[in-house]
């Protein structure tokens, strides 16, 4: 049996090669995918050369090991269904659908504590968007909305409307989407949020106008997860006084530009880095990754995922596919992988 693996080669240079995949071992499960998901924030920096190379690819899942150097194969969404079992493994297995964090490729070897099922009533594309919706959650733990806040979600990308529509569940003030793509801020809109805005047009109706000190200005807590550093500069602008930035996105090798020197001096603004590889510490004693997962996929379900979902692309055409995420082009958001 062959498989087809995605590899980046080089700066935006991404090609598919075949390669052997032997029978599954005792305690391994094979998987024939279906789709994957590409992840518009991480993906790109590896197909930009802009991650640092001697960074682990990610120490928490079995599948990314290694560094982020040239070639090699990433992605962390992919959902396929169980066609063989060694000898150890249930035979139960096969026929199931399930959600695995692999690299894109045809078809690969598993073992079952890697497998999540997909749950009755999820489609196979819509299980991809599992990751997302998780890291979602994790923000949204982390920066702890509270009655009557005013929030404001920087970036409306995948992660970015996902986030939108788990904020638009709480009893907030005001839940603001800032993003420069128009048709992202009216997916926001339908999403849940009650305004969006433009960057340019973020500071103006947004930041506080009063003192830093001032209480009851600005914007309470803010998530900046569109991977410009620029943003960053700009959530921390609308801050108020004592509130929070949850900074989700990783800018890999770019430098974030910020204005530290005037209003965020005396305001106690709180910067605070999410990252879905870890839960709070604070909370660990109650949530662990599991629970967490547990309840992205209960989010999946209700979410509307349409919104999320504007591409598919055969595998074969994957150079395409991040030629079109790069340029932000055709109104594309997230671009599933079919095989």
């Amino acid at each position: 049996m062959a498989a087809r693996s995605l590899f980046f080669v080089g700066p935006e240079r991404v090609e598919l090669r075949e390669r052997p995949v032997p029978g599954p071992d005792a305690d391994e499960v094979l998987v024939d995918t279906l789709f994957s998901a590409v992840s518009p924030g991480t993906e790109l920096l590896v197909y930009r050369d802009e991650v640092p190379e001697e960074m682990a690819v990610d120490e928490t899942i079995p599948a990314l090991d290694g560094s982020f150097s040239y070639p090699m194969t990433y992605g962390y969404a992919c959902v396929g269904e169980v066609t063989e079992t060694g000898a150890d493994v249930d035979d139960d297995w096969v026929g199931r659908t399930v959600f695995v964090f692999h690299p894109h490729e045809s078809r690969f070897l598993a073992r079952p504590e890697e497998l999540h099922v997909v749950p009755d009533g999820c489609s196979p594309a819509q299980a991809t968007l599992l990751p997302t919706v998780e890291t979602a959650a994790n923000l949204v733990m982390d920066g702890r909305p509270r009655l009557g806040e005013r929030v404001a979600v920087f970036g409306q990308g995948p992660v970015g409307l996902a986030t939108t529509a788990v904020l638009s569940r709480f009893p907030l003030a005001s839940l603001a989407a800032v993003e420069p793509d128009r048709k992202r801020r009216e997916r926001a809109l339908e999403l849940g949020a009650d305004e969006a805005y433009a960057p340019a047009d973020a500071r103006a109706e947004l930041a506080p106008t009063g003192p830093a000190t001032a209480t009851g200005e600005g914007v309470d807590l803010s998530v900046e997860v569109s991977g410009d550093p620029e943003a960053l500069d700009d959530a921390v602008g609308v801050a108020g006084y004592d509130s929070r930035v949850v900074v989700g996105s990783w800018y890999g090798t770019k430098r974030a530009p910020l204005e530290l020197g005037g209003r965020y001096h005396r305001s106690r603004i709180e910067l605070q880095s999410s990252q879905v590889s870890t839960v709070d510490p604070s909370l660990r004693g109650r949530w662990d990754k599991q629970r967490r997962l547990d309840t992205a996929w209960d989010l999946l379900s209700s979410v509307d995922t349409a919104q999320f979902l504007t591409h598919r692309v055969d595998i074969s055409d994957a150079p395409d596919a991040y030629e079109l995420l790069s340029d932000r082009s055709d109104g594309v958001v997230q671009v599933l992988f079919e095989y």
